[in-house]
């Protein structure tokens, strides 16, 4: 790392000296969380504090372009007796933030979180750039529609399904390698091609170094139409390998997997389509998205798809009050057989999960998604937003799985529970409130309940019902 940060001062050294000013910026963010897992043979009530702290240094040219920022997390009160023996496990994320930093009561590091140069206009063209270095990168998030609807659908109903920088934790996640961004006709079609390593992070505060693992991503997407009608479409590429040679998560026999070191090779193709439509009644919306994947699982062969629609409703009623009505049916793939040698439960790879799962106990590995959910905006900088989701696996032969892909050189990045054959995992009900008090300030809440069902009755007999909650506080100087 001290080879890295040397070479891209001597980068930083060799540009031409014709930029703007040097802007110094930061970001702090506070998040106390109350968790009360299902009930079991640990201390699942608890209350800890996750932050994190940034500073950025960074220039503007006609050119190029430079950032260096570093990120400070630092967590306090994180439980050190939350984690019972399998299959119960860890008992919500401050058993998994303690877990991965030596089960300490309280964790802080220094790191560098981003540290790049881009070059842009590359070959004459103002819409080309490229970017080497050490960079946040969200899967969909390189294109972003001006329909306001279609940037919101984008945000939070695509964007980092796959690949993101996972800063909903408290420590998130960065690449170091190359991102080209090529925008042609006027800006309506985007190619983007990303070839980096990721860094440690997420529920490790140490997030100096890079893992054993590779992403290749290779995007096209395309908008179109505007006003009344418009949509935009995605087709996309990732290559992901894994080759840190430690046991997979997965419905296989321990023995089975402990001589099973092999690398992961997976690709996975597909993309998405968002479309909005203005009638009499108001704004109609709809999110397609589908992925398959293939290559090899370790020793086994890997065959797996997921599939997400979507629907929602702006409707002209209540014009004060803006309400947004949506729902949707999603389907990541499980394994119906452990024993066949063909691994066929989806892999999320390397994804920012809560947007997905805003009560993070589930992901989209073996799960299948009945949900609906409201948003209202009373006021400009005020949202108010309630979901409801149907949960069950995919498949009652494989595991209930969770996590956010791989984060340390140990730890494999996703675990997985026995569900014993059962498939109704929980009905889950949450709301938040989000106000932007100013420019610099946000203050957001949240609160959710689960009600377990047939697969947290196996797991968790004392106790199947669980919450989350917690108030955020956003400072940008």
């Amino acid at each position: 790392m001290k080879r890295y940060l040397f070479a891209l001062f001597l980068a930083l050294a060799a540009l031409p000296s014709t930029a703007g000013p040097v802007s110094f910026t930061g970001s702090i963010r506070l998040r106390p969380e109350i968790w009360n897992w299902f009930d079991g043979e640990a201390d699942g009530s608890y209350a800890y504090m996750g932050n994190i702290l940034r500073m950025s240094v960074s220039q503007q040219a006609k050119g190029y372009d430079w950032q260096i920022e570093f990120a400070a997390p630092f967590l306090l009160q994180m439980p050190t007796n939350a984690i019972a023996p399998a299959p119960q496990g860890q008992f919500g994320l401050g058993a998994t933030y303690s877990a991965s930093n030596d089960n300490r009561n309280n964790a802080m590091s220094l790191f560098p979180k981003q540290g790049f140069v881009r070059w842009k206009g590359l070959f004459g063209a103002a819409g080309q750039s490229l970017r080497i270095g050490r960079f946040e990168f969200i899967d969909g998030a390189e294109a972003t529609p001006k329909d306001a609807t279609l940037a919101a659908l984008k945000r939070d109903r695509v964007n980092q399904r796959i690949v993101g920088s996972f800063g909903w934790s408290h420590v998130g996640r960065s690449f170091d390698g190359f991102q080209y961004l090529g925008s042609f006709d006027k800006g309506k079609t985007t190619l983007t091609l990303v070839s980096a390593l990721p860094t440690r992070g997420a529920f490790q505060v140490d997030g100096w170094g890079n893992l054993k693992v590779a992403v290749n991503y290779l995007a096209l997407t395309r908008q179109y139409g505007a006003g009344r009608n418009a949509g935009e479409f995605r087709g996309l590429a990732i290559y992901y390998q894994d080759w840190r040679h430690i046991v997979k998560t997965d419905s296989r026999p321990l023995a089975v997997r402990q001589r099973d070191l092999n690398n992961i090779r997976v690709t996975t193709y597909g993309g998405h389509w968002i479309h909005k439509t203005e009638t009499g009644a108001g704004s109609w919306d709809f999110v397609g998205y589908g992925l398959g994947q293939f290559g090899d699982w370790g020793r086994i062969g890997h065959r797996a798809w997921t599939l997400n629609t979507e629907l929602g409703w702006q409707p002209k009623a209540l014009p004060k009050w803006k309400p947004w009505l949506r729902g949707g049916y999603f389907h990541g793939s499980g394994d119906e057989n452990p024993n066949d040698n063909k691994h066929n439960t989806f892999f999320q790879v390397l994804p920012t999960p809560r947007p997905f799962a805003r009560f993070p106990f589930y992901d989209m590995v073996n799960n299948e998604d009945f949900f609906a959910n409201l948003i209202v905006r009373p006021h400009k900088n005020w949202t108010v937003r309630g979901e409801f989701h149907a949960l069950r696996l995919a498949s009652r032969n494989d595991l209930w799985y969770l996590g956010g892909g791989a984060y340390q050189p140990w730890t494999f990045g996703y675990v997985g529970r026995s569900a014993s054959g059962a498939r109704s995992l929980a009905n889950q009900w949450d709301m938040s409130v989000d106000w932007n008090v100013n420019a610099r300030v946000n203050l957001n809440g949240y609160v959710g309940y689960a009600d377990g069902k047939a697969v947290m009755e196996r797991i968790y007999p004392k106790g199947t019902n669980a919450t989350f909650g917690y108030l955020e506080l956003n400072y940008k100087f």
